[in-house]
């Protein structure tokens, strides 16, 4: 039985470790707010005179649907969700991870301590692939996989954003040779004397979902992997095994490290957690 650790929190506030930066206001950072509030407020009057010109277009009103469903789920909502959240999301750590468009994202629901190589040699030896990085090549041939149900063991994964930047890098499993569907999970390494809401110093927090689908976001519309809901599922299939790949590993349980919740993912899938975070002990790997 993994080790239990009760996750304790400092009273009346946020979680220790998660305390919110102060904003400062200059000149330019508002100038920069006005901006960024003035570009979104522009695109979606583009998107109501491009529906206000369609009007008897006949045939052509079909070309016009996808060029209008490129416009609204590509620039105008991902505009509108980031004005949103900028707002209303906190930018202090709460376990979640978040889209490039501002969203909540997935959960954050593993933590690993050791190097990078031991990290790569445990999932490599789990069968575990690294995902490619997204580039135009990348991004046509997932394009295609998918489509054409091929098999492509190292697709890219979305960015998702963690301590404000990309996962370091991600690995994945596919399965069925099929792109749709695939275990996935994105990496972070934590920065220097970070730690976690109770006092926990770890050197990676991975968030694990499995894509179950191809199908649209239910905020911006794009075309994106659907997630299954349940993450600890996911969770629980990772540790396993890098367990059974790495025997020299060990398994700390942190109980409650979140509330257990039901949520939505950025692309609107619906998730949810128990809130305990497993950290895996990698030091005995060579």
């Amino acid at each position: 039985m993994p080790d239990e650790t009760r996750q304790e929190t400092g009273a009346g506030g946020p979680p220790m470790g998660a305390r919110t930066r102060s904003r400062r206001w200059s000149p330019g950072a508002a100038a920069d707010s006005f901006f960024f509030v003035f570009a979104g407020l522009a695109s979606i009057w583009l998107a109501v005179l491009l529906a206000s010109e369609s009007m008897g277009l006949g045939w052509g009103l079909l070309w016009f649907a996808v060029v209008f469903w490129l416009l609204v789920a590509y620039l105008v909502l991902p505009r509108l969700n980031r004005i949103l959240t900028r707002i209303y999301v906190p930018d202090y750590f709460i376990g979640r991870t978040r889209t490039s468009d501002g969203l909540l994202g997935d959960p954050v629901n593993l933590a690993v301590n050791g190097s990078e190589r031991q990290l790569h040699a445990a999932l490599a030896a789990a069968g575990w692939t690294r995902a490619d990085e997204i580039t135009l090549g990348s991004t046509w041939r997932i394009v295609a996989a998918t489509l054409f149900r091929q098999s492509y063991d190292e697709a890219p994964v979305s960015p998702l954003f963690l301590f404000g930047r990309v996962q370091d890098f991600a690995y994945q499993q596919e399965v069925e040779d099929n792109p749709a569907k695939r275990h996935h999970v994105r990496f972070w390494r934590c920065p220097d004397g970070w730690m976690l809401p109770g006092g926990y110093r770890v050197d990676w927090l991975a968030a694990g979902t499995f894509d179950r689908a191809v199908g649209l976001s239910l905020f911006t519309l794009q075309i994106t992997h659907k997630i299954d809901a349940d993450t600890d599922r996911e969770r629980d299939h990772i540790v396993a095994g890098l367990c059974s790949a790495a025997p020299a590993a060990r398994v700390r349980l942190i109980r409650d490290f979140s509330s257990g919740y039901h949520a939505r993912n950025g692309g609107g899938d619906t998730i949810q957690t128990d809130g305990d975070l497993p950290v895996v002990e990698l030091g005995g790997i060579p």
